[in-house]
């Protein structure tokens, strides 16, 4: 999640004999920005590291934890049906079936099994923006069973808001408080004043019209946005339309997204591609080199040092 350019701020505002302890996980998805910090000083061996590896009983109960180390090993996850299970599969012959599916697993399936909001609980994580089981085409379908768009509705930006929407702030303003990333439901439209209101876990924001490219609906997101966040109930459509995004690192994270519920929904074959292909394209950074060069020296002076 931390890029280089935060990480410089980050470290600049500490003070002199502060010190500073890393907690992530270095097999998810790299942060959106330039870098790959947390990996870089992992990698350099110039600070202490320390793994967590053990699964203990309670988590090894829950298929969403052991399939998740599954796919981190570049293993097939445990598919098999389960009735009293947390993660499951479900096949799609094509994206058109897939939407379907999805569709009927976000509206029905799931609130009526799990006893759970189909907007504020369930989120559904796609490897990309787009394509027909893309982020921006869900959207659009899930829009239309979970909360129709009715008389009261304001269109900008490519996008129909309602009250009631899910909706998602795409970039950090610092004066309304809200950030990149923020999930919030549309409580109401004032279309004479030209203003929609957002509540954001119980906190109102106004939003006039012309400041609404800030938002987007977020009944689907990506993978990449959801990075950071937990969700109650997460569906993840994988299809082969999604080809150049299909990495293990990628549904990894989208996993470990889900609390209580984790459904793939697509085609065996896509997720087959994501778990035993290679991992991400390098990222290349001079971190990792820097700190591996300073932490030589270091060695260094310590060895003229003791002589």
């Amino acid at each position: 999640m931390v890029d280089v350019p935060l990480m410089r701020s980050l470290l600049r505002a500490l003070p002199g004999r502060a010190a500073l302890l890393l907690v992530g996980d270095v097999d998810q998805l790299p942060s959106v920005g330039p870098g790959q910090v947390l990996a870089d000083i992992i990698a350099s061996g110039a600070v202490p590291v320390v793994r967590l590896t053990e699964v203990f009983r309670q988590a090894a109960e829950s298929r969403i934890i052991t399939n998740a180390h599954r796919i981190n090993q570049g293993l097939m996850p445990d598919l098999a049906a389960s009735d009293a299970g947390d993660f499951y599969f479900v096949d799609a012959a094509d994206p058109e079936d897939g939407v379907r599916k999805v569709l009927a697993i976000v509206h029905e399936r799931i609130p009526k099994r799990w006893r759970v909001d189909p907007i504020r609980d369930i989120q559904v994580l796609c490897p990309m923006n787009r394509g027909g089981l893309g982020a921006r085409s869900l959207n659009i379908e899930l829009q239309k069973v979970l909360n129709p768009p009715g008389e009261v509705r304001v269109e900008r930006f490519g996008w129909t808001f309602c009250p009631g929407d899910k909706v998602m702030q795409v970039e950090n303003d610092y004066d309304k408080e809200v950030y990149n990333g923020d999930l919030g439901v549309v409580s109401r439209i004032a279309v004479e004043e030209g203003e929609i209101i957002v509540d954001f876990e119980g906190r109102e924001v106004l939003y006039g019209l012309g400041e609404l490219d800030e938002l987007v609906l977020a009944y689907a997101t990506t993978i990449h946005k959801s990075q950071g966040s937990e969700y109650p109930a997460v569906v993840i459509p994988l299809a082969m339309q999604h080809y150049m995004m299909l990495q293990r690192n990628l549904v990894y994270t989208g996993v470990t997204r889900g609390k209580r519920l984790v459904v793939l929904v697509g085609e065996r074959k896509a997720l087959a591609v994501a778990v035993k292909g290679a991992q991400t394209t390098r990222r290349w950074s001079k971190l990792g080199e820097w700190l591996d060069g300073e932490h030589s020296k270091s060695l260094h002076r310590r060895q003229m040092s003791s002589m």
